[in-house]
């Protein structure tokens, strides 16, 4: 698990290392490293303590699409093939002809 973290000096006192929420802790130490090593114990502590992280997937909030019950509905149609290639011909000949819009 990654957490942004917020490393920065402390006018004469070393670093601190501040996290924000869902954990706002914050840590000092001596050194950058040892800021973020403190950081990391208050961090686990309370995971051990019986705290979580976890993802939370929501759902959209679309309507769902109107068309996706009538998908796939001509498979088995022995007729629809020869529809799609009529179309498809009558579009050629409309694409070759200068004179249709």
């Amino acid at each position: 698990m990654d957490i942004p973290v917020l490393i920065e000096s402390v006018a004469g006192n070393g670093y601190r290392a501040k996290s924000g929420e869902p954990l706002p802790l914050t840590a000092e130490g001596e050194t950058r490293d040892e800021a973020l090593r403190n950081l990391r114990q208050l961090v686990l502590r309370r995971l051990h303590a019986g705290a979580e992280m976890i993802a939370l997937e929501i759902p959209g909030t679309t309507a769902p699409n109107p068309w996706v019950e009538f998908a796939g509905m001509f498979k088995h149609d022995p007729y629809f093939d020869e529809f799609v290639e009529a179309m498809a011909e009558n579009r050629r000949k409309m694409d070759a002809d200068p004179d249709v819009p």
